[in-house]
Order: structure tokens, then sequence, then C-alpha cells
């Protein structure tokens, strides 16, 4: 049965939430995405030889071809000790019901893109596939509001930070890659966020999901030693780090992913900072009380 609402009832969800790492703000009552410690120090960045092998012979043995080795898409991954300071992170990607506040606040254009420019980003992916993540207004598609928000370019992502910063009294932003990738996979170098063998029940991506985003945090038998949810798949993500001309880099793999060498925390690569796809979400970062 049910709870009933009662005052008592959401006091003690109030104070669940603040103990969990949430931050109501005083001006409103909105509460800020639950986020989780990740404590200073060192890390192991990036892959071996036999990673970035054994991610090319998960895609070949998928996909029936070998143009992820040929593209070289992993090659790019140098290994590292890497030393970072604390942070906190959002345990889900932000969703859609949190986005559309913003959006409804600050009369924010709503996630979605024009024929005209999705057939100039040239993807692989019809523009008949983009509607069902488009928004109505400044509404959400429904039954999506607890999914990612997609459709939202690196600007949108940081415009939403700025937003939530000035109504929370905290500082959001962008992860950096390393801050990213840490709190994916932990200090030790694992291939994917809960060990060293893909388990495609693990995570939303071709191999096993529906073809399309999930509601965040469906997989928490998957998390990461820090307790980041989706860490690998459901969709890629923005972070704060350059990867060349008006480019930064994205991390985690998407839904449309098989193998699947691409979501493993290691994997990088850029995309243009204006780009609204369908595969591309964002989670935040702030200080570490």
């Amino acid at each position: 049965m049910r709870k009933p609402i009662t005052l008592a009832l959401v006091w003690q969800l109030i104070v669940t939430a603040v103990s969990a790492g949430l931050h109501p703000a005083a001006a409103d009552g909105l509460v800020a995405p639950e986020t989780i410690p990740i404590g200073a120090g060192a890390f192991i960045m990036g892959s071996t030889d036999s990673e970035r092998e054994l991610a090319y012979r998960l895609d070949e043995k998928a996909y029936g071809h070998d143009r992820t080795r040929q593209g070289k898409w992993y090659a790019d991954e140098p290994r590292s000790r890497f030393v970072l300071a604390g942070y906190r992170i959002t345990r889900n990607l932000i969703t859609n019901g949190e986005y559309a506040l913003f959006v409804q606040a600050e009369a924010h254009p709503p996630p979605d893109v024009s024929a005209v420019t999705w057939r100039g980003y040239k993807l692989v992916h019809p523009y008949s596939r983009t509607r069902r993540f488009a928004w109505n207004g400044p509404q959400p598609p429904p039954g999506r509001e607890q999914h990612p928000v997609v459709l939202v370019s690196h600007g949108d992502a940081l415009a939403y930070a700025k937003w939530l910063s000035l109504k929370t009294g905290a500082s959001w932003r962008l992860p950096s890659e390393a801050q990213w990738e840490k709190a994916a996979r932990g200090i030790d170098g694992r291939l994917f966020p809960w060990g060293q063998i893909f388990m495609a029940d693990y995570l939303n991506s071709h191999d096993g999901g529906p073809f399309d985003t999930e509601v965040v945090g469906s997989y928490p038998w998957a998390a990461s030693p820090f307790g980041m949810l989706d860490a690998a798949g459901q969709v890629f993500e923005w972070t704060a780090t350059p990867a060349g001309k008006d480019r930064l880099v994205v991390k985690g793999g998407s839904w449309d992913d098989k193998g699947c060498g691409v979501c493993r925390p290691a994997a990088r690569h850029g995309r243009p900072h204006d780009l609204k796809h369908i595969l591309i979400g964002f989670r935040l970062v702030t200080d570490l009380d």
C-alpha cells in the first residue's frame, strides 16, 4: 500500500535528501540532483594495449566487422596515474524532468532539432528517430520525465549548470574527462564500472537494451565503485575537456552501441560543441563538502 503524503513524510524525505547529497534551495524548495562524493587522490586512467585489443574484439564479435579497429577508435586512451582533488558528481544523468524546471523558469529553448540541422550533422540515424526525444514546447515527451535529457548541446548543459548554481547557491559545472572517468570506474583501472567482464544485462546498450533511452538508474547492480549509475551505455555524456577546435570529449557509450568497446570508461571521442544528438546527455559535478 502506498504511504499517504503527510508533513512528517515530506520532512523525512527532505532530511534523507540532504544526508544523501541533495541540496534544497532556500528560495523555492528546488532540490538539486543527488550527488555522490569522490575523494581526493589518484586513479588509473586510460587503457593498455591488451585492453584496447579486447575492446576491438568485443565490437567485432557483435557487429561482424572491424570498423572500430580500422578507424582506431580506441587508439587515444593514454594510460596514466591521474591525481584529482575531491568533488561530488551526480549519481544519475540529468533527466528530462529536472531539465524542464530550467526550461520553464528561463524560457530556454527546449530540446529539439530541425530536419535541416539534423541532416547537416550527417549522422546514421534518420531524422524521424529524433521525434520521440523532441519536446512539445516546454514539456518533456510524455512518459520520459525520468529518462536522461538529450538533444542538448554543450552550451545547453552549461546554461543548465549556471542556472542550477544560481538557484541552489552551489557551484555546478560539467565534469572534466578525468573527473568523469574516476567516478565511472573507481581507482583500480577496471574495464567497466562493475568489473573486468562485459555483461550485456548491466547496461542500456544495443546488446540487450530497447534501442532507446530508459529511466535513469535502471541498472543499480551495475553501479561504479563510487555508486555512479548509467556510467556505461544509456547516453554519451558531455564533459568540460576540449577535443580540438570547438569540440568536447564525450564519454560513456550509448543505447545504440553494441560490443561494447565504446562503453568502457576509458573510451573517448570528441563531438562539436553545438551538436544536439539523441545519443548525448550530461551529468554535473560540484564541490566536495
